[in-house]
């Protein structure tokens, strides 16, 4: 199958003992990620320190970073919260939707107690739920989407490659 020029991205960042971070990005022919096109690594040696409230100003950078020169970028799929609250405090997944100029779609692991306006997803055979938030596109179109995302787990195949990819580099399976 071949790809319209069309980049779909989830990517996810570690940071390093060194002060530093390690971000990657999987990047697929469709928003399902069933079809990858690549993978991409990038360590960014110095970050800033966290700051509560501001964490975007210390992932933004290297989100930045890993996805430099990616053609075609439709559609960023990040862990954890585009949006902080239903009022729209902006998180991770608002500047990145600003940055980018993309639809954003956030995917957190855990519920955020001021984001109650996530949409809680079921996946697989998971008894927790995932919470999505998203910019540029309806929240029920965004927890379609990642209801029906590639892989059988309670995260989706490209999230969970992209936060093993940060963790660990490209020796990770």
């Amino acid at each position: 199958m071949e790809s319209d020029g069309r980049v779909f991205a989830a990517a996810d960042v570690h940071y390093l003992g060194s002060a530093g971070a390690r971000a990657a990005a999987v990047l697929a022919a469709d928003a399902a990620f069933s079809l990858v096109l690549g993978e991409q690594i990038t360590v960014v040696p110095q970050v800033m320190p966290y700051r509560p409230g501001e964490f975007y100003l210390r992932e933004l950078p290297v989100l930045r970073a890993v996805l430099r020169g990616v053609r075609g970028l439709s559609l960023l799929v990040v862990d954890g919260y585009v949006d902080l609250d239903p009022a729209g405090r902006p998180g991770l997944g608002a500047h990145a939707h600003a940055e980018f100029g993309v639809p954003v779609i956030g995917v957190a692991k855990s519920a955020f107690r001021t984001a109650t306006h996530a949409m809680p997803v079921l996946r697989g055979a998971a008894t927790r739920p995932l919470f999505v938030t998203a910019a540029g596109m309806s929240r029920h179109e965004a927890a379609d989407l990642v209801a029906t995302m590639a892989g059988q787990f309670r995260l989706p195949d490209a999230l969970r490659r992209a936060d093993a990819l940060a963790r660990t580099g490209p020796t990770a399976a």
